[in-house]
């Protein structure tokens, strides 16, 4: 199993780093946008463009955000629960929760996606970019990720789950070389 949340976690850092240059590029076309107008200038293509970059920030972003923790959790009352509880909540929400939800955004969007592909897609705006199907591609690719950083998690948290307190100190070593 240690193999397979490696290759996982991984993923989830690659897709985060990709996430974030998406995210210094929309600032960046972003500033260029408002000046651009500010001057009297537009441009549909760079306003796309701001689009698909948020789009892609956030949906590559999923899985690196729950491998780090960036994600809304329940801290307040989990400050007071055993290493073991909070290991068995944490595989609960997973279970229940994140895994359900990302395979019906998969399961949902395909045929959407598939559409647009089929059609070669491309923006509504009148001299926007080609290519929107790839923008969208990124709704069942960022809920594919994300459910693989929930698996790799529940990995993590089955031990600590099972095994209580000794558990837990092989989930964090696991953690540390992570």
């Amino acid at each position: 199993m240690g193999r397979i949340q490696k290759i996982i976690d991984g993923t989830s850092e690659v897709c985060g780093h990709v996430a974030a240059l998406a995210a210094t590029a929309l600032v960046v076309l972003t500033a260029g946008l408002v000046l651009a107008f500010s001057l009297g200038v537009g441009s549909v293509r760079l306003q796309d463009l701001v689009l698909w970059l948020n789009a892609g920030m956030v949906m590559l972003g999923l899985g690196y955000a729950l491998k780090h923790r960036a994600h809304v959790r329940i801290d307040v009352f989990s400050s007071r629960w055993s290493t073991r509880t909070v290991a068995r909540i944490e595989l609960l929400g997973i279970g229940l929760l994140l895994l359900p939800f990302s395979a019906a955004l998969v399961w949902f969007s395909l045929d959407y996606v598939a559409m647009s592909w089929r059609i070669g897609e491309r923006s509504g705006s009148t001299g926007g970019l080609g290519g929107l199907y790839l923008a969208k591609t990124l709704l069942p690719v960022g809920a594919g990720l994300l459910a693989l950083q929930g698996i790799a998690e529940a990995l993590r948290a089955l031990p600590v789950a099972l095994g209580g307190e000794a558990g837990a100190t092989a989930a964090k070593a696991g953690e540390a070389t992570a």
